[in-house]
């Protein structure tokens, strides 16, 4: 099982004539994603890795049956590309590009849920269902098929995290990279719902960093819904107040979003908190153990 994508997912590309769009279809058609098309305003009817290119989501959709888009757009270009896409029918979107002013992001996260879709991203590395599809960035060989979902902030941490579980032997059912910017489209609480309903899913590692309130209130989500086990690692315990860091979410101000602060809400929610990565594992066999 997974949630998002799978075998079944059919994904086009926005901006696949572009440089990045271009090198990262060649990456997940050689995992055996099911990359359909590209779109890419007036170069419709060229071809990239063998892939028909049209010149709107609408045509592409019409061509090809695509229920997914990733997008590897310059930001001036994606909250439009993003709103399109939704406008064509598209279930599933994934932004890559960065950034993009937080207004846009905002009226294009609007649009997407009017729309009934869904949007993950921007400024995130994607997604994989190993073994199945792969949507985005990543590093497909550190993933392996497994009963343990992932959810992060960050696009490093999460292959930190990965290599760890997937050295222990403990293969994942979905990871999920969200993206740092201040507004993104699902985040913990849609996500951690939808694992919660994955009856392949045994447990959930959600990575955090400093800035906003996302893992409070993910916590108290957890203490009120979750029957699977969280375990949990913060980023950014020796930041200082009011200085961004890494990602534009990533920033304390007014005495809030603190590690210290997420990870106590976390703890009292009964969450596991790990104070390395390497000990993710560790802490998921003991809560498994404990079921």
């Amino acid at each position: 099982m997974s949630i998002l994508i799978d075998k079944s997912t059919r994904l086009i590309v926005q901006g696949i004539t572009g440089r990045d769009g271009g090198f990262h279809t060649r990456k997940m058609l050689d995992y055996g994603t099911q990359v359909v098309g590209g779109v890419s305003p007036g170069k419709g009817g060229l071809s990239v890795h063998g892939l028909p290119v049209f010149n709107t989501v609408a045509e592409a959709v019409e061509q090809t049956n695509a229920n997914s888009s990733i997008i590897f757009v310059p930001a001036r270009f994606a909250a439009d590309s993003i709103m399109e896409a939704a406008d064509a029918g598209i279930q599933l979107i994934i932004c890559i590009a960065e950034g993009i002013p937080t207004l846009d992001v905002i009226k294009a996260y609007r649009y997407v849920t009017e729309k009934g879709a869904r949007l993950i991203g921007p400024n995130c590395p994607g997604l994989v269902t190993p073994g199945q599809s792969l949507a985005g960035i990543l590093p497909g060989h550190i993933f392996k098929p497994g009963r343990i979902g992932v959810i992060s902030r960050s696009g490093t941490l999460t292959y930190e995290v990965v290599y760890h579980l997937s050295i222990a032997g403990m293969g994942q059912s979905t990871a999920i990279g969200m993206g740092g910017d201040p507004v993104v489209g699902l985040y913990f609480i849609d996500l951690l719902n939808l694992f919660e309903n994955d009856p392949e899913t045994d447990a959930v590692v959600m990575i955090g960093e400093i800035g906003g309130n996302a893992e409070e209130l993910a916590a108290e989500y957890i203490r009120k819904y979750l029957t699977k086990p969280v375990i949990a690692f913060i980023a950014g315990k020796s930041a200082p107040a009011g200085k961004q860091m890494g990602h534009a979410g990533a920033i304390i101000s007014s005495g809030s979003g603190t590690a210290v602060e997420k990870i106590a809400a976390l703890k009292t929610a009964g969450v596991l908190v790990a104070d390395e990565p390497s000990q993710i594992p560790e802490l998921i066999q003991s809560a498994l153990n404990r079921r």
